[in-house]
């Protein structure tokens, strides 16, 4: 099954408790950010705007007892795209959202997979596939065993860093 729109929406609000994102790419292709990126790399200030409605999201949740957390994992340098993202991090995480740096420059994987998903209560799984280029190809539920993924998360957040602290001695 593949969540779209609302369906998407609704998986999110359906969470009860966690909602959680490993990311793994070091760019990502979305034609609503064209724009602002060309923007950015220009050197325009960041529209905060253009992601207003997500942080009002994540404050929604988070005043009713829920959290949102990723972890991106990433190795320096940064590409201009994780440039941008780390710009609109601080907007997530002011908003109430727990961001984790991975950077792997250094070090080998501890043992993560190269596949986004986010997972609900540690119950839900949707893998989130992207093309090479970092196109988001679909969203679609994992109907298996969630346990890896529980696993995967504690293990990413065991292992990453806050976004702010990374930014103290990467920034």
């Amino acid at each position: 099954m593949f969540l779209d729109g609302d369906d998407w929406r609704a998986c999110f609000d359906a969470m009860e408790r966690e909602a959680w994102r490993l990311e793994t790419h070091s760019v990502y292709t979305m034609p609503q950010e064209e724009e602002a990126i060309r923007r950015f790399l220009a050197g325009e200030p960041l529209d905060a705007g253009a992601t207003a409605v997500w942080m009002a999201r994540v404050r929604g949740y988070r005043e009713t007892g829920r959290r949102v957390g990723r972890v991106h994992v990433l190795t320096r340098p940064l590409t201009e795209y994780l440039r941008y993202e780390f710009a609109h991090y601080r907007y997530n995480v002011e908003a109430g959202e727990d961001v984790r740096i991975l950077d792997l420059t250094d070090r080998p994987n501890p043992g993560l997979p190269e596949q986004d998903f986010w997972l609900f209560d540690d119950q839900r799984v949707v893998l989130m596939n992207y093309r090479p280029d970092g196109t988001q190809i679909n969203r679609q539920v994992h109907e298996g065993d969630p346990a890896p993924y529980a696993a995967w998360k504690r293990l990413a957040i065991a292992e990453s860093v806050p976004f702010l602290e990374y930014l103290k001695d990467h920034g």
